[in-house]
């Protein structure tokens, strides 16, 4: 009875992400909880909950959440975030890596986000132009580039749109297309090669497996480049954006504050300062390109 007594006095603390909870994310946000003090089940309770790419799950978890009555939910990527947002518009939300908190409404400003939801954000409309850029460089000539976006989450519209003026300026055609199918992934490809794009863009969380992502790109012979890190580890050409695992370590501050008494709408977004550029070396071999020396020496990482 003392133990459970105990429990019941502890912050309760909700972690829910709409994809899977892999060990790496569950380890890097205990990682920042403890940087502030924080031990689960010492001085904190921990609900972890994961979607696994299902939208009405996404929805059912953060009730979830709400019904237990926690203190703060932590929402891992874009379509956690809306769903917790929807639960809730009193408890504090903490944003873990979400593409474009203001272009999706999650917020005001990010300066003064003015709602129960703030956090750190993993993207600036400057990283789209970079990944653009990257990709001229490994694909010359290139004139029509993919993009491949999973319509239903809210941020493939931020996405299209921050890569379409660095796409003009450069002189190169977008071509979208929305999968939120695995089945639908490969089609896809075969539809851009057929309509001549020359690279493409995947969208960071497509909730479809990124080996399955870069293996149907390279079935088609299609550069691929992502935000993710995940994504050229798995095969992808490349991948130009925020340490995601980073992010979600740098929400726990977040959640220290909030305990502590600030207001989530007085506390400003936190935006990725520092972004990783990953090239896999045995992809671009198989894709027939030859990488720039100059490039191999910028890359943060690069895959043999």
């Amino acid at each position: 009875m003392r133990i459970a007594a105990q429990e019941k006095k502890l912050p309760r603390v909700g972690v829910l992400t709409s994809s899977a909870m892999n060990q790496a994310l569950r380890e890097a946000f205990l990682r920042g909880m403890r940087e502030h003090g924080y031990v689960e089940g010492r001085n904190v309770m921990l609900e972890w909950r994961a979607a696994d790419g299902q939208a009405e799950r996404a929805n059912a978890l953060a009730a979830e959440l709400v019904k237990l009555k926690v203190n703060v939910i932590v929402a891992m990527l874009t379509p956690a975030v809306q769903a917790a947002r929807k639960a809730t518009r009193t408890i504090p939300i903490v944003m873990a890596g979400v593409g474009d908190p203001l272009g999706t409404g999650l917020v005001s400003s990010l300066a003064k986000p003015g709602g129960n939801v703030t956090g750190v954000s993993a993207s600036s409309a400057e990283a789209s132009g970079k990944r653009i850029g990257l990709l001229r460089e490994l694909v010359p000539g290139l004139k029509r580039l993919g993009i491949l976006i999973n319509g239903s989450d809210p941020f493939s519209r931020p996405f299209v749109e921050e890569a379409r003026d660095p796409a003009k300026r450069a002189g190169i055609e977008l071509h979208v297309v929305d999968v939120r199918q695995p089945a639908q992934v490969d089609p896809a490809f075969a539809g851009m090669k057929k309509a001549g794009v020359g690279a493409v863009l995947v969208q960071g969380v497509l909730l479809i497996a990124p080996k399955q992502v870069a293996d149907d790109a390279l079935r088609h012979r299609l550069p691929a480049a992502s935000a993710m890190r995940q994504f050229a580890q798995a095969g992808g050409l490349m991948s130009y954006g925020a340490d995601f695992q980073n992010l979600v370590r740098s929400s726990a501050a977040y959640v220290d504050k909030i305990l502590k008494g600030a207001n989530p709408a007085e506390l400003p977004v936190e935006q990725p300062t520092r972004f990783e550029f990953v090239i896999n070396r045995r992809t671009a071999g198989q894709l027939g390109l030859a990488i720039p020396p100059a490039l191999l020496v910028r890359a943060d990482e690069v895959i043999d």
